[in-house]
């Protein structure tokens, strides 16, 4: 049985984090999420691994760490 689909408040929740980070992730550092309209959907599974993989510790260019 497959994963239901988490909403950005949903995924937020689940790592600990505002809503406004997981758009920054999103857009600065490549958190995994898909489109749905107007609204980004995410699997848990793959945001988690994201995250194991050291993307959400990622510093991007001008930023401290």
């Amino acid at each position: 049985m497959s994963q239901p689909w988490l909403n950005a408040e949903e995924i937020a929740v689940h790592l600990g984090v505002t809503k406004d980070t997981v758009y920054a992730w999103i857009a600065d550092r490549g958190m995994p999420a898909h489109k749905v309209g107007r609204l980004w959907k995410f699997q848990a599974d793959e945001v988690d691994e994201w995250v194991r993989r050291g993307g959400a510790s990622k510093t991007t260019s001008g930023t401290a760490p």
